[in-house]
């Protein structure tokens, strides 16, 4: 696995996370298992937090990613035109 394919797993990985996060900061803002969240003293503020840093942390894989890719392009080597 090279490194711009690591960066992609991480993209993924955190972006799924920031998602689970905000999901879970809706049901905690909507009541819905509130007492889960109580017990794991887990706030709205919390998992927003986390849900922001989740995806700054995906954006910067990726963008890391994608120059990674173009530096792994390989070069062209022009030859000389026969006259």
């Amino acid at each position: 696995m090279d490194r711009s394919a690591r960066l992609h797993v991480v993209g993924k990985i955190t972006y799924y996370l920031g998602w689970i996060s905000l999901i879970c900061g809706g049901l905690l803002h909507l009541g819905i298992a509130r007492a889960m969240f109580t017990a794991l003293s887990l706030t709205k503020r919390n998992l927003f937090e986390v849900a922001v840093v989740c995806f700054v942390i995906c954006l910067a894989s990726e963008i890391r990613a994608i120059g990674a890719s173009e530096k792994e392009v390989p070069v062209i080597v022009k030859r000389p035109v026969a006259a």
